[in-house]
């Protein structure tokens, strides 16, 4: 009885950990020719407009769409929050979120953790709109251009993949996390710093994406790429690629 009410009390004291490290974020709409994109923000302690701080902005997975500006920060939230690295590594960072009737790219399920992409002109409303996002960041607030991350999760990593296709030279670093990309579109990534990770025995999207996307890279002489597998470990692979050591230290000691 002893024991589980001890594993009571750490799971109650995690969650209220959790929940005191989400409301570091402030809650926000931006809006763009009509269109809302919600979204939460953490600034770092002591924001000082007459410095400059990196700017990470983080895609989150499908589960997490939806209106309540909240269940975007469900992975990732805390390791940005985490007093320690706040203190270490002060930054601006976004997470925004993505609506349930749309998507950070278009794609079509096929089978086997394998995806149709239609590669459309123009991206996304809900990525387009944090593009836009991000520039307005660039603009009112103390960005170091030099230091602007992307980063996300499942559909978050394809998104993050989609954005360097896009915009090969405005990110410093991007960091694709169990995504999915049509490979020829990287042709063009050059000066990015990519790291790539993914669980070796992810069912949901193949591990393969992740492999013939970084031998396509370093194919293209892509500044720094490198890449992570995780044998044995499926497709929620990001609690253990966020507790590695050099996971979040990379990110930031990347400069364009």
């Amino acid at each position: 009885m002893k024991k589980i009410q001890t594993f009571t009390i750490y799971i109650t004291l995690f969650s209220f950990m959790a929940t005191a490290q989400d409301s570091l974020y402030l809650k926000k709409e931006f809006v763009y020719k009509g269109d809302t994109l919600l979204y939460r923000v953490l600034f770092p302690d002591n924001y000082n407009h007459d410095l400059t701080y990196p700017l990470v902005v983080f895609l989150h997975g499908s589960g997490e769409c939806g209106n309540d500006n909240s269940k975007q920060l469900s992975h990732g939230g805390a390791l940005f929050s985490n007093p320690q690295n706040r203190k270490k590594y002060p930054a601006i960072v976004i997470f925004p979120q993505c609506p349930s009737n749309d998507a950070w790219i278009n794609i079509k399920d096929k089978d086997k953790g394998t995806f149709e992409f239609v590669d459309k002109k123009e991206p996304t409303k809900s990525l387009l709109l944090t593009k836009k996002l991000i520039d307005f960041y660039k603009k009112t607030e103390a960005v170091d251009n030099k230091r602007i991350y992307i980063s996300g999760i499942s559909l978050g990593g394809m998104g993050t993949y989609d954005l360097i296709c896009r915009y090969p030279d405005f990110f410093a670093a991007a960091v694709p996390i169990c995504g999915a990309v049509n490979v020829d579109r990287l042709k063009k990534v050059h000066k990015t710093a990519i790291s790539i990770y993914h669980g070796g025995s992810d069912p949901i999207v193949s591990v393969e994406y992740a492999r013939t996307a970084y031998n396509k890279l370093k194919a293209n002489d892509t500044k720094i790429v490198q890449f992570f597998e995780f044998p044995g470990i499926g497709h929620d692979c990001w609690d253990t690629i966020f507790a590695q050591p050099d996971f979040i230290k990379w990110i930031f000691i990347q400069k364009k």
